[in-house]
This record gives C-alpha cells, structure tokens and sequence, in this order.
C-alpha cells in the first residue's frame, strides 16, 4: 500500500549543493513476512537496523558501491520498506546534472543508485527521518491519489529470490522508469527538457 501511494508523491533533498525536488515514479515493495528478498528476511543485523522502525525513516544502504534509498513503513520491530526506484526531476535541474556527470535528464533519477547520486543520498541519511522537512523529506500528503489505471505493477528488478512477487509499482508511461519497457502498457514518450 505505501509503494503504491508514495507514487506522485514529491521528494525533497535540501543538501550542501542546495535543494532538488523530484517527483517518484518508482517504487518496490520489500515485506517484513513471506519475502525472501528483503534484508531482514534473516533477522537483524547491524546493516539492516534501520529496517525495524521507526517507520518513516530512511533505510540507506550499499550495494556495489553504489547507495540505495528506502522508506521504512511498518511499525518498529516489523522490518518492511520500500525502495525508490526512480523519480522524475522537478527543481534543481543544475545540481543534479552536475551530480550525474551531464547525462541525459531522463537518466538522472532512472534507477535507484542514480537517485542516491543525483540527490547525494549516502550513509549519513540512514535512518534520517522524511516525515519533517530537514535534509531528506516526502511531500505530498495531501494531493490527490494516483488513478489505478495510471499505474502498472511488475515483478521486481534485480532479486534472486522472490522475484515472482508483483511488488514493483510504477507511473504506466513514464519516460524516467527504470527496467523494461515492455511492462508499460501506455507509449513511454522521451522528451527532453533542458537543465534550469
């Protein structure tokens, strides 16, 4: 349910490059029970911590170097997130192409190590909370929720296990999603819009 709505929703990272504003459009689903593919699936560890609570705090964590950013979402001692897989950028279009190495926008935020970057999301935002705006927050509370026939659901990306779960929710179309394209049903439409 939180994967689902945290679709649309705005992220906000206020950092010492300055402040982006990026829209989420990607989301995964990583369950406290029946998930072999979450962290916590083995019990708590020193990297996974963060993972059993609060909820709405920041689970950051390493993979090949590269960072990934997580909404913790259960209540504490029930080890559930959600993984932001991607977000389309909405303010601060000069901090992150600066971030990303000049890439192309669409490129930006597609995937979720290319967020961290782009939004210089590291370690010292584990178990930041995003409910207050400070560094790191989610905005958005009170829009309107997404229509159901605007978003498509998908096995997730990346996983060994579990990876028949539809776990993966995204904006059907969206040319900043990661993955294939063939589990839109909607046209992806690239357009580019230059750097503010």
């Amino acid at each position: 349910m939180v994967a689902r709505e945290l679709l649309g929703k705005w992220l906000v990272r206020r950092s010492r490059h300055g402040e982006c504003v990026v829209e989420i459009v990607e989301t995964e689903a990583y369950l406290a029970t029946g998930d072999p593919a979450c962290h916590a699936a083995r019990g708590m560890t020193p990297r996974n911590k963060a993972m059993f609570g609060p909820p709405g705090r920041a689970y950051v964590y390493a993979i090949h170097s590269r960072w990934c950013f997580n909404i913790v979402c259960q209540s504490r001692g029930e080890p559930a997130a959600v993984l932001i897989r991607a977000a389309r950028p909405v303010a601060g279009h000069a901090i992150m192409a600066r971030l990303r190495g000049g890439c192309r926008e669409r490129d930006w935020l597609r995937g979720p190590s290319r967020l961290c970057q782009a939004l210089a999301i590291d370690k010292r935002l584990n178990r930041w909370p995003v409910d207050r705006p400070t560094r790191l927050w989610v905005v958005g509370g009170d829009q309107e929720p997404i229509a159901d026939d605007c978003i498509a659901v998908s096995p997730r990306i990346g996983v060994t296990s579990a990876h028949d779960l539809h776990l993966r929710f995204f904006l059907d179309g969206s040319p900043h999603v990661s993955g294939p394209r063939k589990w839109h049903t909607r046209p992806v439409e690239f357009s580019e819009r230059s750097p503010t």
